[in-house]
Parts: C-alpha cells; structure tokens; sequence
C-alpha cells in the first residue's frame, strides 16, 4: 500500500442499528476496492471486522473493526461500528476518530433506535453523514417507505442521490442521478461489475421526479446556484457534487444511496460518491488541544504533515499472544515506524514499533502514517484509550472522547476459591480495554460492583473474562448500602467485668446518645468530670462505640448521624484498661441504641429521563411504581421529547435500564447521580430487616 497524504485520505465511521448490515457493508466495500482479496460474510463468520470468538458466536458486532478501502487514488478509512446499544460506546469512539458518517438503514426493518441514536450522535458531533439503504435485494424492501422514514424521523433535509431498479428479488442496478446513467449488474459477477446503459423507458418518470427533487434541493442550498436554476440554466453535474459536498459540510443535507453488499449492487457507485462527497481529513476544521500534560492553554490542531505529531488513541484490544493494541487517529503530523513518542496524559515515553494498519484481524506493517490517517500499535507499556500521543518537544493533550455512562451495575465473584485475585486482575483489563464498562469494590456491601451499558455488554464482558483470562465470573444482584439511623433519645450504662483469676477486666460507662441532623454524621462528646473514667480511656470507649455503630442494631448497616455523650462511668486501679473500656462502649451502644427508636435509611438517586412524549405516561407510571417522587418536566427541544425528573430509591432502578428499553423499545435514556439518604417507609423496612436476619442466620448455618 502506498503512502496517503491527509487530502487524500477520508475517515468514515460506519453507524446504524444492530443488524442493518453494516458490518457486510464494510467487508462489500473493502472487497469491491480490492483492499481485500475476500468477501465474507456475517452469516458464515467471515466477515472482515467481525472476527472475535463473541461476535462469531453472536452474529453481531460487538467490537469496533477497522478496514480500508483504496479508490480513485484514495484510502477511505471505515469504522465498523457496533450497532446494539450495549456496545454504545465503541460507536462513539468510532465517530471520534473519523470525519464523517455512514448511516446504515435496512430496506426492511427502517429506521430503528440505533440509527437514530447514532445519527443525532453524528450531527451533535458536526461531521457530514450520508445514509444509505441496505439490503434492496431481500424480500419486503422498500426503497421509498425507508425514504419517507428517515425523512419523518430523522431528517427532512435527505435527498436521494441513487434510486433503485426494482426491488426485493428483483433488485438489479441503480439510478445515479449525478450521472443520469442506470448501472445494471451482471449476476454471479464477482467484483460488482456493471453495465453503464441509458436510464429504462419504464424508469424515466421516476427518474425526473427525483432528479428535480435533487436539483432543486441542492440549488436551494447555495445562491449562485439558485441564481443559475432560476434562470433556468442546467446544473452541471460537477456543479452539483461540489454543491452536494458543501451542503452535507453545513448540515444542509444528507444525501441518500441504495446498495445490496450480498450481490454488491450500487458498492462500487457508493465508494466513488464517498470519496466525491465526504470531506478529507485535511478539509475538516481545526480542533483545539491543551499545551503539555497539565497546561490549560490551548493550541489549534490541523491536519498538516509539517506540524509536530500529535494522535488520539480511540480503541483498545487486546489479543492472545499479542497483548494490548493501541488504535489511533493522527490528527497532525506524521510518524514513522520505531519512532519515539509522548504520553502527555499520563507523562510517559512510548516507542511506536511495529507500526501498522488494520484490515479486520489483520494488520499490515507500514514504514510511515500521515496526518489524518488511522494507524495501529502493540505492546504500549502505559498507554490506554482517550491518551494523546505527541512529541517530547511540543506535548499536547487531545479533547477525550466523551463516552456514554454505564447504566446497569451486578456484583461478581469468582466461581472458584482461590480465583478472586485473577478476577480482579481480568475485570481491570476489560476496563482497559473498553472505559464504558466499570469494576470498583463496595466497601459497605463487600462485594466487587460491575457496571455496563446493558445486561448483554456484561453477559459478554464475563465471556471475554473467561476466554481470555481463565477465570469464572457469577454475577448477582448487588447488595443496596443501606444506612441506620436514631430518630429518638436515650441514655443507658455498659459495664464490662470479666474475672477469670488474676488480673480482670473492668470497665463502665454511662452515655446518652441522640439522634443528629441528616449528614451531619457521628459526634462524641467527653462530658466526664471528677475523674470517674481516667482520661487515656476515654478514647477507648468512643472506638467501641464507633465499632459497634458499624453493625447497627436493626439489620447490620452502619448507623449514621447520631451524637454521643460520655457523662459518667467507673473504673478499678488494677482491672481497668483501654480494651475493658472499649467493651464497655460497644455494650453501652448496644444496650441504648435500640432505645433510641432505630430506623432504616436508604439511598437515594435523582434519575433523569429523556423520552418520546408517546412514552411519558407509561414512565411517570412506572416512577410511581417504584416508590419515585417525580420532580417535574421539561421539553428538550428540536422535537427530541420530555425530560423527566425524579428522585428513586436506589433499591428500585435494578435493571432499570433494561426495563426502560423494553417500555420504549430503546429510544429513551436517562442519567442517575445519587442525591442522600432518607427513612425507609416502615413496610418496606420490615422487609429488609427479615432478609437480613434470614441472610445472618444462613451464614451461621453454613
């Protein structure tokens, strides 16, 4: 492969719902450009960027895959991304690291809540996106019912640019309207060929209505064009792939296509118009990074060979026998193989041996990488995803890529005894190896919490965890860290004597105890006068008293926001120490918290929804349902729905996630961010304090 400068070089992240066929899109468009010597097939498991042991066994994308195609003197980078919501957060990666966007749309299914995610993904991001329409070849296509979707639910600024000949079975070529030529395809052609013919007598009338409706949408767009059109002057067709490119650059439109990548029907066509209209890496605009590891001064970044390297690392995968590889977008300069580089995030010193690209599983060692280029490396010592690579004498940090928030969390233990350090060494590696899926150790519950986007991107995570580092994860629901609490006052004694011959032990104290404002916390007061406890014991009794507090007195939790008063007590010369007055302290806790009417706390998250207005009543309902305290509403605008603001307790959003996609068939989200403590109603109280001491009793049992 020879070298490519930015201008020649376009960056495209391939985006859509799970199943819409972009995967075979991507292996269709590399196949037909030659860049790969084998068309595969998601079907059969070979498929170019589907090649992990989970996707093989799934049959869908869960990794972001990166392949290549070299047309018309270009290398059109393509980012195969995942397109089920749970692996949401290599699709946005893949966005990051291109330059515009592919949206894929089944000429079955339509638009569906993938499409929709990623393509306002796209348009939030700035990039140019085209759409086009997959499988025209299998049985209920619609061209024009996809078109009309995508223009109610997504955009009214697409236009279509190809249209087909027949569809379903009957799929056999398109309409290109730039060219006013119909492309024919032989069948059982092996690289896509086509017959170059005149437009059908049958298929003229739909060409003409088309073809205005693409004219006169492009010289809307620019006013020497309009001029031109008024005037009732022909719009040239380079004149309208020009006007068509500078359109898609200001979100003007959105040009459409139609291709079958089975039969290869419209690839070849699609791979010309992708390089016509997607902008180069050197034609994006500027973006602008931090001065070395800690400055807060800015720098702008352009695709230029003669500025100093700077590169965003936007994936991480890690391989059997190979180890880590490091996926990055060079956003300026150039780098060469074996080249020393800079980790301004973490402050480190890399070697870039091996440099590479990628073509699915396969990578290919090239000498030297240009600006705007996607390249690969193995084997970083301390380089991980969302790191900027540079240079020693002009460090910099790139803007990060800002991934969604794990939604659904699980407890996990290892199967096996003796397995929990592996375990905890493999879910740090996934970690690396994809940010959107989390492990942090609850100190109050005791167990190891994962999070993730959805139950499968966990399901999958504890398969990888298995497959690549030979360790069994069982998950559970996670425990809730409920608290305790007073909410009266009391006062009592806790006398410890122990006499066993020799010297004993002896301690006593009095304490009245109270309850203290909500996040206030533990408070300890010496009122002892007189001497009745020696002073080095005082601080005896208050660690018992702390100690104690840990296991609360209703169903084990930590009680919380109380105070302490120590007012009298006695002591022996000879018996008395510091651990006799510890015991007396968790005695005297335990003899007047009880008293002191103990209640339960529990945690509590503020949950923002984002929703359909279809869906609001179904959610305020199932809020409600879930003992949440609605906020109130909003609109978000731009026709995107209702905001909607609760406080739920946390004991109630298990699997939220997964219910909320199943009422809304995928298309509301929400955000969650712990908002305190508050009492229990005394039911569901009941209930915890009974599965508590059912859990004690099992334990002792065992």
């Amino acid at each position: 492969m020879r070298e490519y400068s930015s201008s020649e070089i376009r960056n495209v992240a391939v985006v859509g719902h799970g199943a819409s066929g972009k995967t075979s899109l991507v292996d269709a468009l590399a196949f037909v450009s030659g860049a790969s010597k084998r068309h595969g097939s998601v079907r059969d498991g070979t498929a170019l960027t589907d090649y992990s042991p989970e996707e093989l066994d799934r049959k869908y994308s869960i990794n972001l895959g990166i392949a290549y195609a070299e047309w018309m003197d270009t290398k059109v980078n393509l980012i195969d991304t995942p397109g089920y919501l749970d692996f949401q957060g290599d699709a946005v990666a893949g966005l990051a690291a291109a330059d515009g966007a592919l949206c894929v749309v089944s000429a079955t299914a339509g638009v569906e809540v993938g499409t929709e995610k990623m393509f306002r993904e796209a348009v939030d991001r700035g990039d140019p996106a085209l759409f086009v329409i997959t499988m025209l070849d299998k049985e209920h296509a619609s061209f024009e019912r996809v078109y009309q979707d995508i223009k109610s639910r997504l955009t009214n600024k697409v236009i279509p640019v190809e249209i087909p000949i027949g569809e379903g079975p009957r799929f056999r070529g398109v309409i290109n309207l730039f060219a006013k030529k119909a492309y024919v395809y032989k069948q059982g052609a092996k690289t896509a060929e086509s017959d170059e013919v005149d437009i059908p007598e049958e298929e003229r009338g739909r060409f003409e209505h088309y073809y205005q409706e693409l004219i006169e949408a492009i010289s809307a767009t620019d006013d020497t064009l309009l001029e031109h059109y008024l005037e009732g002057n022909e719009i040239g067709r380079d004149e309208a792939i020009q006007g068509m490119k500078e359109a898609m650059t200001r979100m003007d439109l959105f040009p459409l296509f139609c291709v079958s990548a089975d039969s290869m029907i419209g690839v070849r066509a699609l791979l010309t118009e992708m390089v016509q209209l997607m902008p180069s890496a050197y034609e994006m605009e500027e973006i602008h990074a931090f001065k070395g590891a800690e400055g807060d001064k800015t720098v702008e970044i352009h695709a230029k060979d003669d500025r100093s390297f700077a590169a965003l690392v936007f994936k991480t995968m890690s391989e059997p026998h190979v180890g880590d590889v490091s996926f990055f977008r060079i956003f300026q300069g150039v780098v060469v193989n074996g080249q020393e580089v800079y980790n301004a995030t973490r402050n480190g010193v890399e070697k870039l041996n091996h440099l590479s690209v990628a073509q699915g599983r396969d990578r290919a060692e090239v000498p030297k990488l240009h600006a705007g280029d996607i390249g690969c490396v193995a084997k970083l010592r301390n380089t991980h995803t969302n790191d900027t690579l540079s240079t020693k004498d002009h460090p910099v940090r790139l803007p990060q890529i800002h991934l969604p928030e794990p939604l659904v969390a699980m407890a996990v233990h290892a199967h096996a005894r003796g397995d929990e350090e592996k375990l905890q060494a493999g879910l740090h590696r996934l970690h690396d190896e994809d940010p959107t899926f989390e492990t942090r150790y609850n100190a109050e519950t005791h167990e190891t919490v994962i999070s993730g986007m959805g139950e499968r991107h966990l399901e999958v995570a504890m398969s990888k965890l298995k497959r690549k580092y030979g360790v069994t994860g069982e998950m559970s629901k996670p425990k809730v860290p409920y608290r305790e609490t007073l909410t009266g006052k009391g006062e009592g004694q806790g006398r410890h004597k122990k006499q066993t011959g020799g010297r004993g032990q002896f301690g006593d104290c009095w304490v009245r105890i109270a309850p203290q404002p909500r996040g206030k916390g533990y408070e300890f007061v010496d009122e002892i006068v007189g001497g009745a406890i020696p002073r080095n014991f005082i601080p005896a009794v208050d660690r018992g008293i702390q100690e104690a507090a840990v296991r609360g007195v209703l169903a084990g939790y930590p009680m919380v926001d109380f105070r302490v008063e120590l007012f009298d007590g006695s002591y022996h010369s000879v018996d008395s120490n510091e651990m006799s007055f510890k015991m007396a302290g968790i005695l005297a806790f335990k003899t007047v918290a009880p008293k002191c009417r103990p209640v339960l706390l529990e945690p509590l998250d503020e949950v923002e929804v984002m929703t359909p207005d279809t869906y609001m009543g179904d959610i305020l309902g199932d809020l409600s349902s879930r003992r949440g305290h609605i906020l109130g509403s909003e609109p978000l605008g731009d026709g995107r729905g209702t905001r909607i603001r609760a406080i739920v307790p946390q004991s109630a959003l298990h699997l939220y996630a997964t219910d909320l996609h199943s009422m809304t068939h995928g298309r509301a989200t929400f955000t969650r961010r712990f908002k305190g403590y508050e009492q229990m109603p005394p039911d569901v109280a009941q209930r915890v304090i009974a599965e508590s001491s059912k859990e004690a009793r099992e334990m002792q049992e065992a």
